[in-house]
């Protein structure tokens, strides 16, 4: 049942006011209906008591790897190309159908738990389906893309063909593109420069032209990366991505750590969005993305968790609190405060994946996708009060966790709650992840 009320909570409205609102909101058909002080005494929709509790907008992920969760714990200590040789690659190659959907649920189970409804996921060259059912299945709102690689100097477990690659690509868009009830959506999904041909980047831009498809990537995350697309395109990657035609607002660029002025111009310029990713960039000793510099261009920039063996963690609590606290030792105390890390978070996210009309604020008319947190707890007590919304980003950012979220609803359905979720029973979502890792990790 997706029609309810929610009463006696407090609504972080996010709406750009910085509003906190004490009173019921009311989700009619999976969207948000009214902001109301109180539930109308003749209504006799259900109603869901959360005295005391902090309603937010679901955070919004925009660079996520599901694919990668039975990693976790498993590539620790090395830098970007060295991880990706020597360890992700070779577990990815190892997938299977089951072991992949196994991954799948397990870090979505993560996701839904931390407060997160909607991300922006590359997947494995192979068995994406697998990745759709398991988002299906879970509740989560989700972009989800097939790794393309199609170099000969990729491993040969990933190497397609740039016409099978195509191939796939496209059948994927045509099976899963809208489908449960438009939660799910299809995102071109080339993995790097190093990874790809330029015939099958142009392919991918003018399939996204066509088609008014998001096409998510990795840029500038490590020096050495950084030097070797200098070597085969003569210039920097974002340069080089402007010459295929694929900068602008439906490209989002994950990592962005090391940039040139010219590379910072062509972002603005054509409003190419950035997904940041702090705590992947510091595991991995990439560096710190210029999140203040960028924000100053006009270049929309949000958050992502990465994959779980680059972080260990798909936790955006930790994002938002990592983002905001890099800015301040170069910049000063007052950059980034907690409001814009939480907006980074929520609005930005929904704007870089183009639902900004849909999601990331408590609005009338938006999707129901809401995050109910405790804040009556050791860890994070705060009162709250309409008079000082401030206490309740300042909370949100440094001093909560997943532990404080207690209920997690996408579409007005009710996909996580204390540990239970709609997607199946956690036992099983840990012992089949836990089965599929040993499986995979014997065929190494």
């Amino acid at each position: 049942m997706n029609s309810f009320f929610l009463e006696n909570g407090y609504f972080l409205l996010n709406d750009g006011s910085g509003r906190l609102h004490k009173g019921a909101l009311q989700v009619e058909n999976g969207r948000i209906a009214k902001v109301l002080r109180t539930v109308p005494k003749r209504s006799r929709q259900k109603r869901i008591n959360l005295a005391g509790k902090l309603v937010i907008p679901g955070f919004v992920q925009t660079h996520v790897h599901l694919c990668q969760t039975l990693f976790r714990n498993l590539a620790d200590d090395l830098e970007l190309l060295d991880w990706l040789k020597q360890r992700i690659w070779p577990m990815e190659g190892a997938h299977t159908e089951k072991s992949l959907y196994a991954s799948a649920r397990l870090g979505i189970a993560e996701l839904l738990a931390g407060g997160t409804t909607t991300i922006l996921d590359m997947g494995t060259v192979h068995h994406t389906d697998a990745l759709f059912t398991a988002a299906e299945e879970m509740g989560i709102r989700a972009l989800i893309g097939k790794c393309l690689m199609d170099r000969d100097d990729n491993p040969q477990a990933l190497r397609q063909s740039t016409k099978a690659a195509l191939r796939e690509n496209l059948q994927l868009l045509e099976r899963w593109h809208g489908a449960a009830s438009g939660r799910l959506h299809y995102a071109n999904a080339p993995r790097f420069l190093l990874s790809c041909t330029e015939e099958l980047l142009r392919e991918v831009q003018a399939l996204a032209k066509s088609k008014k498809l998001l096409v998510h990537t990795h840029s500038s995350e490590n020096r050495a990366e950084i030097a070797q697309v200098r070597k085969e395109y003569g210039c920097e990657n974002v340069e080089a991505f402007a010459r295929l035609g694929l900068t602008g607002p439906q490209l989002v660029l994950a990592h962005c750590v090391w940039l040139s002025e010219k590379e910072k111009q062509l972002l603005a310029s054509s409003h190419t969005r950035v997904s940041h990713c702090p705590s992947s960039n510091l595991k991995l000793a990439s560096g710190i993305c210029e999140v203040k510099d960028l924000q100053a261009r006009g270049i929309s920039v949000s958050l992502g968790a990465d994959g779980a063996p680059c972080n260990n963690r798909l936790d955006m609590f930790t994002e938002m609190r990592l983002a905001s606290l890099l800015q301040k030792p170069p910049h000063g105390p007052a950059t980034l405060p907690a409001r814009e890390a939480f907006e980074m978070a929520t609005l930005a996210g929904a704007k870089a994946l183009g639902l900004s009309a849909e999601v990331g604020s408590l609005e009338a008319g938006k999707k129901a996708d809401l995050v109910a947190i405790d804040l009556q707890q050791a860890a994070v007590l705060t009162e709250l009060s309409e008079k000082t919304p401030e206490r309740a980003y300042s909370a949100l950012v440094y001093a909560c966790s997943p532990a404080q979220v207690t209920h997690t609803w996408v579409d007005g359905r009710l996909a996580y709650q204390q540990g239970r979720y709609q997607g199946g029973k956690l036992s099983e979502i840990l012992q089949s992840a836990l089965k599929e890792q040993k499986k995979l990790l014997a065929r190494l």
